[in-house]
């Protein structure tokens, strides 16, 4: 008998092992040094951070930073005692930094290191850099109040025939997003025209219609400064970049993807500011706030938030973590995409060989005490979340249903028994954003026809009625005006409804029930659902009946 050896299959191995051998001793490291440690290959690398270090002293100290948050730099080292990386640390800090070291392996530290072709990519090319000065970004951005003001702005951009044209052109598309609060920029390519649109508070708002070679070389410029590939038109591309403004830091994640005429653009605006609101700033009155902060408290069991693409359920569960963020306990995520970074929180992003599935069951080995999910979509997310917060973990995750209630049915349909979901999860909510009137120029109107009908109607079995606003004559409407950039609106609210697990829920889950039934059990808690809690923001002034009918189906409701 022949026997085959095969040394490209031992070299794997023998290379597979060695890898996992060199990440456990940069976590042994790691607990003798009191320096955490990470894996760097689960993270997207800040190319903003690796400027700061040339990479022929970061390869020689054996050093990466990978992230800058404002004056915070996150340093990967092989080797936190070497005297030859503190003195690259030292010198950072003279620049006024504020360093942070991590503990990493060589794949870690090799990751980190080939993110800086991006950069000499990007500097190889004469004029290619988008070098967005702060300065002018801030004054722009001051003097824009209106959509009119920054169409004005961007029609002088694309007529003035100056060297630096293009860039101008990129920084007024920023600087008005800025200004309006956009949360997306869009640029489509149509035949004739480019057009460029914002989302302001979740509603594409028309800009301007610009030209095609303006078009074409702003594409250039942000596919560098995005770190993209600037000879690849035919796929999709994302990237990222970010921004100073004052003393904040912004992040800008740039996607692209191929059209008839042309590359699509969407630019979507991690502004730190949007994640940092309270429970209250959310829009939750009392009763919700003091039942949600109850909640969060508890040891173990499931929080899942549901609702579209949007709806702002990430931001609510950012809002849960950073309430119960203390020193004693273990927080991480599992993220696709990290969005905003939490202080004091340890975060994972989702990769091609680092799944929902696999990076659950990675976390779980982590000594977790609270674990966020981005997002449960199949049975083996399910079943390992369940497990999860069966035995000792609070769990927050999201799931795509169309209200609280429908979160039962959902888990079920996944294969989840009926017996262990009313023994995993805590609460079900569900939310929508609906955007809030301008305070400076909402009017006041009369309650009357179909609209006192309707919110006659709901108002008739609403859960604590006693806590209803007095008001139930007049509503508002928006006008617009300079402080709201003429749109009538500023700012978004969420609608929530929640159901908690109790003994009557638990006990009609059992039994694969419908949506009615589940609402009918919950019904005693006394909390409202989304077209009640919807209703009593527009008595109170906040939103409009029109908006609120924009993201709740009111008709549907009342049936």
């Amino acid at each position: 008998m022949t026997i085959h050896f095969d040394e490209e299959k031992r070299n794997a191995r023998l290379s597979d092992l060695y890898k996992k051998e060199e990440e456990e001793l940069a976590q042994m490291l790691s607990n003798k040094y009191g320096i955490q440690y990470v894996d760097l290959t689960r993270l997207a690398i800040d190319t903003n951070a690796l400027r700061l270090i040339e990479e022929d002293r970061a390869r020689k100290a054996e050093i990466a930073p990978f992230k800058k948050v404002g004056k915070r730099i996150f340093v990967a080292m092989r080797a936190p005692e070497r005297s030859d990386s503190l003195l690259e640390l030292k010198e950072l800090e003279k620049l006024g930094y504020i360093v942070k070291r991590f503990i990493v392996s060589t794949a870690s530290l090799e990751h980190a290191w080939d993110h800086y072709k991006d950069l000499s990519h990007a500097t190889a090319s004469e004029g290619g850099v988008l070098d967005i000065s702060e300065e002018e970004l801030q004054n722009m951005a001051n003097n824009l109040n209106t959509i009119d003001d920054v169409q004005g702005s961007l029609l002088s951009a694309i007529s003035s025939k100056q060297t630096h044209h293009t860039s101008r052109l990129l920084e007024g598309i920023i600087a008005g997003s800025l200004a309006l609060d956009a949360s997306d920029i869009h640029i489509e390519p149509e035949e004739k025209v480019v057009r460029l649109r914002y989302r302001l508070d979740g509603v594409l708002t028309d800009v301007i219609d610009f030209d095609h070679p303006s078009y074409k070389l702003i594409l250039s410029r942000l596919k560098l400064l995005s770190g993209m590939k600037l000879n690849v038109n035919s796929g999709a591309q994302d990237g990222r970049f970010s921004i100073h403004v004052g003393e904040k830091e912004i992040e800008i994640r740039s996607s692209l993807i191929p059209g008839a005429y042309g590359e699509t653009v969407v630019m979507r605006i991690l502004d730190p500011k949007r994640i940092g609101l309270s429970l209250e700033e959310l829009g939750m009155d009392e009763f919700l706030m003091n039942m949600f902060l109850r909640e969060i408290k508890k040891p173990n069991g499931m929080i899942l938030n549901t609702g579209p693409t949007g709806s702002g359920k990430t931001t609510t569960l950012y809002a849960f973590l950073r309430a119960v963020n203390k020193p004693g306990v273990k927080i991480i995520t599992l993220e696709n995409p990290i969005e905003y970074h939490l202080d004091g929180i340890v975060q994972t992003q989702i990769t091609n060989n680092y799944t929902f599935a696999s990076g659950l069951r990675a976390l779980l080995r982590q000594d977790p005490d609270i674990i966020m999910v981005g997002e449960i979509r199949d049975h083996e997310v399910a079943e390992t979340a369940v497990h999860a917060a069966l035995t000792g973990h609070l769990v927050f995750s999201t799931l795509h249903t169309n209200n609280a209630a429908g979160t039962f049915p959902r888990l079920i349909d996944m294969g989840i028994q009926p017996e262990i979901i009313g023994s995993s999860v805590n609460v079900s909510m569900a939310q929508r954003l609906t955007r809030r009137l301008c305070q400076h120029c909402k009017k006041a109107v009369p309650i009357t026809g179909d609209a006192k009908q309707t919110i006659d109607r709901i108002l008739e079995k609403i859960p604590r009625p006693d806590a209803l606003p007095q008001n139930r004559e007049i509503m508002w409407e928006p006008v617009g005006c300079e402080k709201c950039a003429g749109i009538g609106y500023k700012g978004r609210i969420a609608i929530l409804e929640a159901i908690l697990m109790d003994n009557q829920v638990e006990e009609v889950v059992r039994h694969n029930p419908t949506e009615l039934e589940i609402w009918q059990a919950a019904f005693p808690q006394g909390i409202r659902r989304m077209a009640e809690h919807g209703i009593v923001k527009v008595l109170e002034g906040i939103t409009s009946l029109e908006e609120l009918s924009r993201v709740v189906n009111l008709d549907e409701e009342l049936r």
